[in-house]
């Protein structure tokens, strides 16, 4: 997000002395309503005369709701009180995320002369973010340094840390922050009342707004977060399993110093997509490139090739889908989001399986014939390509997808399989063809894998960039600044769905040929 900020002075009407304007910029389920009833009640409970309207946006995290008061003192004649907020005339601010503070300014609501500016700093992705295939996050250092400069007064912390670790929202800490600010004539005694007043969740929103208000009195900790450490994977099943994934974890270990942390990683995620046999072959083909590498490079190359073949390794088909939607850690996952556990709970999937999927799932050479029959994959598309909703909460449903996610055994059998083997080693042989004189060359091949991901639309897709940005690298191949453009040809695919800006680069790369 680039921010600009608006041209205004944000003067005051010398007719509204004594008049409060307090906005509120929220999302669905950020208790914004919650918050704003807190602060009217506030206002009325200490002799003030108050409204509160909002205006509502697309619910879901696609627009924010806009809740505004406006307050002041009984010694204030007869008060006109405005349905919304206007451009340089805001007291406070409070934006329930740090976008929603970017916006905030972008709309003139924010004010250096004036206006006190109250913004959690967590992340809660919009629509828009989520739709890019690469990081579509906007810029939150962007919107800090606006806000620095926009505000009189500025109160940033992660308010969404602090109420979920009191067990509560963060309508709570925003409303203890908003005490702790001063913007306010009142105590905090009176803050507090107003939250027992609501009568609902009373002890855990006060440990919240006690938390926002310490947030805004003291400001917030930066301590440097440590790395994570892998965590330590226990090899189940017979002591002949047991003892070849040890052998894997020695070959690991052999490896450079550069390497071993990735390719441990790698080695786990496709022991976990299949078995230990599969893990061997991870290992083979990563020793290809370990052998034609080299320490004056920092062994770059091993480690590109350690991430990107194990992500081609488990590639995610229908066994894969159905074995992770099954999987008890991710019931555990909902229930904890949810706040479900020890209550019932309906949880449906949607399937949409195209033909392609339904025909990946036969024996390699039927697979084969199938696909390359427009009859039969009419007849599959109307028999599959209907999109399906399948209660997973229930016996009937859970057992349909826990025996497809059983058929690991299978996996290897099947037309995907072979079609996933075939375009790996299509793929490690482009990389390895620029060895030994093209080693950067080579390394960006490598990176391309990053645009393969996903399931059934999303892949078909992420195939189809993958194999017009190695067009174009083809094109670039025999110039100097040829990993360049490469690079530049994948960040433009990651940068919209439809490929516009991959077009563009494209049409770029011909233009000078």
């Amino acid at each position: 997000m680039s921010i600009e900020l608006p041209i205004g002075t944000g003067q005051r009407d010398a007719g509204l002395d004594g008049v409060i304007k307090l906005a509120i910029l929220a999302v669905g389920g950020q208790g914004g309503g919650v918050l704003t009833n807190w602060i009217e009640s506030l206002a009325r409970a200490q002799g003030y005369n108050a409204q509160a309207t909002s205006v509502a946006g697309v619910a879901q995290r696609t627009g924010a709701t806009i809740y505004y008061i406006e307050m002041a003192p009984a010694s204030v004649p007869n008060p006109v009180f405005s349905l919304a907020p206007a451009q340089g005339d805001v007291d406070v601010m409070i934006a329930a995320e740090m976008m929603e503070a970017g916006r905030a300014i972008l709309r003139g609501f924010v004010t250096p002369d004036r206006t006190t500016l109250i913004a959690s700093t967590h992340r809660a992705l919009a629509v828009s973010e989520k739709m890019v295939p690469g990081d579509g996050m906007a810029n939150a250092e962007e919107v800090r340094a606006a806000a620095e400069m926009a505000a009189e007064k500025l109160i940033m912390a992660d308010m969404e840390r602090a109420a979920v670790g009191a067990g509560s929202v963060i309508s709570a800490s925003l409303f203890g922050a908003l005490a702790g600010s001063g913007a306010l004539p009142f105590d905090r005694a009176a803050f507090e009342e107003a939250i027992r007043a609501g009568g609902k969740g009373v002890e855990a929103s006060l440990r919240a707004f006690a938390a926002g208000y310490d947030l805004a009195q003291k400001g917030e900790d930066q301590p440097t977060e440590q790395p994570k450490a892998l965590p330590a994977l226990a090899p189940s099943g017979s002591s002949r399993q047991i003892r070849a994934f040890e052998g894997l974890m020695a070959r690991i270990n052999a490896l450079p110093a550069e390497v071993t942390e990735m390719a441990e990683a790698g080695l786990r995620k496709v022991v976990e997509f299949q078995d230990v046999a599969y893990g061997a072959e991870y290992l083979d083909r990563l020793d290809s490139f370990v052998a034609k590498d080299h320490a004056g490079k920092g062994h770059l190359m091993s480690r590109e090739a350690a991430k990107y073949i194990a992500n081609a390794m488990s590639y995610d088909d229908v066994i894969r889908v159905a074995d992770l939607k099954t999987r008890a850690s991710r019931f555990d996952r909902i229930e904890d989001e949810m706040g479900s556990a020890g209550k019932a709970l309906t949880l449906t999937d949607y399937l949409h399986p195209r033909a392609e999927e339904i025909a990946g799932l036969f024996p390699a050479r039927l697979g084969a014939r199938v696909e390359a029959s427009p009859a039969w994959m009419q007849r599959l598309d109307r028999l599959f390509n209907k999109g399906r909703r399948i209660r997973t909460d229930s016996l009937r449903g859970f057992l349909m997808l826990y025996l497809i996610g059983g058929l690991r055994g299978w996996r290897r059998k099947t037309h995907r399989h072979a079609l996933e083997q075939a375009h790996l080693e299509d793929w490690m042989a482009r990389s390895h063809g620029y060895l030994p004189d093209r080693y950067d060359m080579a390394v960006e091949i490598l990176r391309c894998r990053r645009l393969i991901k996903g399931y059934s639309d999303t892949h078909a897709r992420g195939l189809t960039k993958f194999d017009r940005v190695l067009e174009g690298a083809r094109l670039v191949e025999a110039r100097e600044d040829g990993p360049e453009w490469v690079a530049r040809l994948r960040e433009a695919a990651l940068q919209d769905e439809k490929g516009e800006a991959l077009d563009g680069a494209l049409k770029t790369i011909r233009s000078f040929l």
